[in-house]
């Protein structure tokens, strides 16, 4: 499959580039927004990843061109810009996905495979719900039943995960590389002691379990009546 990076800053390109060509894509990458916008149009690309700040036509302006050139290859934001208006914007123009830099790569190749295996044509809700459960991606809430659960940057992201991959069992060493960004360390109990943490405060006193542990494989996030 061919993806189209657009991003200006070089490192980052070529970090991008050389990571998803050993994961087995063709890829192609320009610096500016022109560029960026001429190859979507002209070329097969089955996935672009965008940045927004870009010179001569920013991220947004692309899509939006894209878009109005009745182009459907879907496209993932890749920047700096993390406020909340600006995901919004982002997925209200049709992007999607939007990942904040600094980013895992491990993360952003999950996420390209995610996009790729939806197709041109979809496009995903900014709230993720399994049973009474609501995530919202944009506003980084999470509630059940109605009722609102406070949680950490990184058991936000834990549970994320966790919804997104919904009734598939992720093993500790998938976890530590998508959420902490690191390898897996069979010494350390980081992960077991944030999962604890995180079905505390999203199991605890609901007579459905969402959180179960998968004796000698990892976690998933399958509805369970409690016993």
């Amino acid at each position: 499959m061919k993806i189209l990076i657009v991003e200006d800053e070089p490192k980052t390109g070529d970090y991008l580039r050389q990571g998803l060509r050993e994961a087995g894509f063709v890829v192609d990458l320009v610096q500016d927004g022109l560029d960026g916008l001429h190859l979507g149009i002209e070329g097969d690309q089955d996935l672009i990843i965008l940045d927004v700040m870009l010179s001569r036509m920013d991220g947004w302006g692309v899509l939006q061109a894209l878009t109005q050139a009745g182009i459907r290859t879907p496209v993932i934001f890749l920047t700096a810009k993390d406020q909340v208006e600006d995901r919004v914007r982002g997925l209200e123009l049709g992007a999607a996905d939007y990942l904040v830099k600094p980013f895992s790569f491990a993360e952003l190749l999950a996420r390209v495979r995610n996009v790729l295996r939806r197709g041109p044509t979809a496009t995903e809700s900014s709230v993720l719900q399994v049973a009474d459960l609501e995530v919202d991606l944009l506003r980084r809430r999470v509630s059940r039943a109605g009722r609102r659960i406070d949680l950490t940057p990184k058991e936000f992201g834990l549970l994320e995960l966790l919804v997104r991959r919904q009734g598939e069992v992720l093993p500790r060493s998938l976890i530590a590389s998508l959420v902490w960004d690191m390898n897996f360390d069979s010494d350390t109990n980081v992960i077991e002691v944030a999962m604890r943490r995180l079905r505390a405060k999203v199991d605890e006193g609901f007579e459905v379990r969402l959180i179960q542990t998968v004796r000698g494989m990892g976690y998933v996030l399958e509805p369970n009546r409690a016993a």
